[in-house]
């Protein structure tokens, strides 16, 4: 069974961090991108950090480029999201997804595969 787990959200002032992870369970990781999406109310969900497992390479969106950063850690199986500087408008639910590496590099954008159940995160002025 296919299982990806995101963790690490909670309540930040502006200008705060914090360290997302998720746990990724029952699909190969070298045959899978992996990305972190988010959510705000009343929007559509965002690509923000979409890795390739192919290249290495990391797409992030113009909104959180310099302030976030993917990383991961295939033997742990973990991948993170390091978010930095945070801001009110990065308030939302945060997912990380995985979708098959058909492609060297994927478009970030929510057509993945498989998906976990989020973790919200709340930034305050």
């Amino acid at each position: 069974e296919v299982q990806l787990q995101a963790s690490g959200g909670g309540l930040v002032q502006t200008g705060g961090s914090l360290r997302l992870s998720c746990t990724v369970s029952g699909l190969p990781l070298d045959d899978y991108h992996i990305g972190w999406f988010r959510q705000a109310p009343g929007k559509e969900r965002q690509g923000i950090a979409c890795h390739s497992s192919r290249n290495g390479r990391i797409d992030y969106a113009d909104s959180v480029q310099g302030r976030f950063t993917f990383s991961s850690d295939k033997a742990k199986r973990m991948a993170y999201l390091q978010m930095n500087n945070l801001k009110t408008e990065d308030t939302a639910v945060y997912y990380c997804a995985a979708i098959w590496a058909q492609w060297v590099r994927p478009r970030c954008t929510p057509e993945y595969d498989h998906w976990g159940q989020g973790t919200q995160v709340t930034v305050s002025s």
